[in-house]
């Protein structure tokens, strides 16, 4: 049952869960599709059946920033059902993607039906904030090697005992928008962490080769 995977959700009863997922409908995107755009009015909680989709936000000149890319079992949006404001972030498709969608109005019949899923909730919330903390405190602290190593090593997938790899095809401009930085120092760093043989490239897959260094 792809709710189990959503974090707020977890330590809910098999029939509450059966009810969340009875008041769930399916949709299918193409893409490069936009589904959500910042500041819409937020109404609904999307789960990733299949695909994969970026997270991003936008200056006043339209420079796109990455939050996040999320793929198959992963969800966003989940704060539109417990609260009346708008959107925080963008979300497009990056290939032809399914989702399991929960909107606010069907949720909040469940809610009327169950009321301990909202006891749960608060409980998941807390505990999720408490995390979000902690990022937010590491990212502030960490200069762009560091921000960029951490998105390195975030994104990658184990290959065997020693080196690791990036299924994604990250440009340097990808990897800039995410940490905040210019595509030129993006540039450097990789460079030098390539000159060191920290890592090296498949195509345009980058591959870990071992723990990266600490400090740049």
């Amino acid at each position: 049952m792809i709710l189990d995977k959503v974090e707020i959700f977890e330590g809910l009863t098999q029939q509450e869960m059966d009810a969340l997922t009875a008041s769930s409908v399916v949709r299918s995107y193409p893409k490069n599709t936009v589904i959500i755009n910042e500041n819409d009015h937020a109404d609904s909680l999307y789960l990733i059946e299949s695909g994969r989709v970026k997270v991003y936000c936008s200056d006043k000149n339209g420079k796109e920033f990455i939050m996040n890319t999320l793929t198959t079992g992963d969800h966003f949006g989940e704060l539109a059902l417990l609260d009346d404001d708008k959107r925080s972030a963008s979300v497009r498709t990056m290939e032809k993607s399914n989702f399991c969608i929960i909107y606010k109005e069907d949720f909040n019949q469940v809610l009327a039906q169950q009321p301990n899923i909202a006891k749960t909730l608060i409980r998941n919330l807390t505990r999720r904030v408490r995390k979000l903390t902690q990022d937010v405190k590491a990212l502030a602290l960490q200069d762009v090697y560091g921000r960029v190593t951490n998105v390195l090593t975030t994104l990658s997938e184990p290959r065997d005992e020693e080196t690791s790899i990036i299924p994604e095809k990250l440009t340097q401009q990808d990897i800039a928008d995410r940490v905040g930085a210019s595509r030129e120092m993006v540039a450097r760093i990789l460079k030098d962490l390539t000159i060191g043989e920290y890592i090296s490239f498949e195509g345009r897959n980058i591959v870990i080769n071992g723990k990266l260094p600490a400090n740049y």
